[in-house]
């Protein structure tokens, strides 16, 4: 009997997951994790835990891909190829950094515009007066933190457009002109590249400090 519940646990689990991966099945896929003892709340810390994760891999691949942009600038010999290539592999990387970073994001916002309608309704369930004004206030205080943390997210995705626009630019460019001309063109962008890369790193470092301390904040409330 237990292996059976334990087997059919996992089944409704799986199934859970694969709700949430087709769309317009979000609120099929909280309500069936609920049945696991795992909230809306719980969702939205886990969803921004892997948020804040993948902006700090995006990070980190953007400044390899500002390395190895800078690297080909200063190249003075061998097979010009090659380096197209690695540069069009960085690129390709940091694109899909990207695509996760604003997946990421979306999967937060999908479940706190769940969380913070389900718990705006429940509200009038309360017989008592003190402990929905205390709930109210606790609902407030949880949209004021997630208003900031998902401005920071928001204001680090808009960093990366400019970013992969110049480095998509210099990369086409390149492939179609592997010449002393094509690596000219790189240096005169390789100043912009810098300065947006800079702007990205520092509101990706802001975004992901305001995920650790929502993820704090929430924990305390327990």
């Amino acid at each position: 009997m237990q292996t059976y519940v334990s087997r059919r646990s996992g089944l409704l689990l799986i199934l859970a997951v694969a709700l949430w991966l087709l769309p317009g099945c979000s609120q099929v896929y909280f309500n069936t994790m609920e049945k696991f003892g795992i909230h809306k709340r719980d969702i939205l810390v886990d969803r921004v835990e892997e948020a804040r994760d993948a902006q700090q891999d995006a990070k980190e691949q953007f400044q390899t891909a500002l390395e190895k942009f800078t690297e080909l600038t200063g190249f003075s010999g061998g097979t010009l190829e090659t380096k197209y290539n690695k540069l069009n592999a960085e690129y390709e990387r940091s694109s899909a950094r990207a695509d996760e970073v604003r997946n990421r994001i979306a999967a937060v916002e999908d479940v706190a515009e769940a969380l913070f309608r389900e718990w705006e309704g429940e509200l009038g369930q309360y017989s008592s007066a003190s402990l929905r004004r205390s709930s109210q206030q606790q609902l407030d205080q949880t949209r004021r933190r997630y208003s900031q943390l998902i401005g920071a997210m928001h204001r680090a995705e808009k960093k990366i457009a400019p970013v992969l626009t110049v480095f998509h630019d210099q990369v086409l460019f390149l492939k179609h002109n592997l010449n002393a001309q094509a690596i000219a063109s790189l240096r005169s962008e390789l100043t912009t590249m810098e300065t947006d890369i800079a702007a990205l790193v520092r509101e990706m470092e802001v975004s992901i400090d305001e995920a650790d301390a929502f993820i704090s904040a929430m924990a305390k409330e327990q």
